[in-house]
């Protein structure tokens, strides 16, 4: 199912149509190509693209590499995908010197993870400039030890509301995380010692095998348990149930206001909720891809993605 949307913030469905006909389908043959080997890439690009726009807009500033980039920093050091969008870029570059924007490549590659994930499709507005600052100073992006407050507060910084917020944490439906970023709701969370009372007992359990409390805290767990490469709502009907890994995730529940939106998308009814996410996951993500975008002449057009020009 594809969502069309007119031009955002003076971005475009189709931008490249004259300039570079072929862009879109280099994109997606290179996502394409790295998915086939290892499905979690999806996730690990559309994070990427989540984290370009959460600091200074969509415009490529996480792909610079560099010891003071915004990668460098803390919440950062986990982003993967870096190569896939390499790849890209070196394959446009061939075809079209100097014409394709490594933060468009980001929103293109974030779009193909999630339809090849069985999701929705969407029209990308594409336009956007790459940036020429990158600093692992001040990135304020969400952490999975905040409350619902602080989530909303950091979506509303960036012209997002709390549908925006649960719509967008709904990408968690793929992907991993580290035992490191949860094992504290497990073990000794409360002043008594005891485990997070907002994880369901069965849970608990099955979280406390694949993560020991002395255990390797790398270890990769996987957000959505029941179908970690699949594009689904089962990431809301968990968080309903007390299934939520990250506490961030888990907290949307205890809101009276997020609540009430994962309970639409987990739904009663069968049929209708899949398509409700599908329909709305799109929007936010364009509405969360025009944030402070570069356009016309501000920035500049990359010629290697982890490098000023």
């Amino acid at each position: 199912m594809a969502t069309s949307v007119q031009s955002q913030g003076g971005l475009k469905a189709g931008f490249y149509s004259s300039s570079c006909p072929g862009a879109e389908a280099i994109v997606r043959s290179t996502v394409e190509s790295h998915f086939k080997k290892d499905p979690t890439v999806a996730a690990g690009l559309l994070r990427l693209h989540f984290h370009d726009c959460f600091v200074q807009g969509c415009d490529g500033s996480v792909l610079i590499a560099g010891s003071s980039a915004e990668r460098s920093a803390l919440p950062n050091l986990g982003l993967r995908g870096f190569e896939v969008i390499d790849d890209a870029k070196t394959q446009l570059e061939a075809s079209c010197p100097g014409v394709v924007s490594c933060a468009d490549i980001l929103a293109l590659a974030a779009r193909d993870s999630v339809d090849l994930s069985d999701g929705p499709s969407w029209q990308v507005p594409t336009g956007r400039r790459d940036g020429r600052v990158s600093s692992s100073q001040g990135l304020n992006l969400p952490s999975p030890l905040d409350s619902v407050t602080v989530q909303r507060q950091k979506f509303a910084a960036k012209g997002l509301d709390d549908h925006d917020l649960v719509t967008l944490v709904g990408a968690h439906t793929i992907g991993q995380t580290d035992c490191q970023f949860f094992r504290y709701r497990l073990y000794n969370f409360t002043t008594t010692g005891n485990a997070d009372p907002s994880i369901s007992q069965s849970f608990l359990a099955q979280l406390q095998t694949l993560c020991p409390k002395d255990g390797d805290g790398t270890k990769r767990v996987a957000l959505d348990i029941d179908s970690q490469n699949k594009f689904d709502v089962s990431f809301f009907k968990n968080v309903r149930d007390g299934k939520g890994v990250l506490e961030s995730d888990q907290r949307l529940w205890e809101d009276a206001a997020t609540r009430n939106i994962v309970q639409n998308y987990a739904g009663t009814i069968r049929g209708l909720l899949g398509f409700r996410f599908d329909f709305e996951f799109p929007k936010a993500v364009i509405k969360m891809s025009s944030i402070e975008v570069k356009i016309g002449s501000d920035g500049e057009i990359r010629k290697i993605c982890s490098k000023f020009n």
